[in-house]
């Protein structure tokens, strides 16, 4: 990865953690141990005045790799 994007991604992450620092914690917490098939993650958003919009995926084994690059760049420690 380009090392100014690779920065620019870090300042972002920092930002977003201390703007939401009880959601940084709870998915540092959640996922610690990791993610494996079966699991089930959901997302809600809600707009103002507008319902929720609601979703989830079933993790398969297909997805852990992706799952495990993405943990691995949101703890500092992606490709160089």
């Amino acid at each position: 990865m380009n090392p100014t994007t690779m920065l620019r991604l870090m300042g972002a992450k920092k930002s977003f953690e201390k703007n939401h620092p009880k959601f940084s914690a709870f998915l540092k917490k959640t996922l610690a141990r990791g993610v494996e098939a079966g699991t089930v993650i959901e997302v809600t958003v809600t707009r103002p005045g507008e319902e929720p919009v609601r979703t989830n995926i079933r993790v398969q084994e297909s997805d852990l790799e992706l799952i495990a690059s993405l943990r691995e760049l949101s703890e500092g420690n992606g490709p160089e």
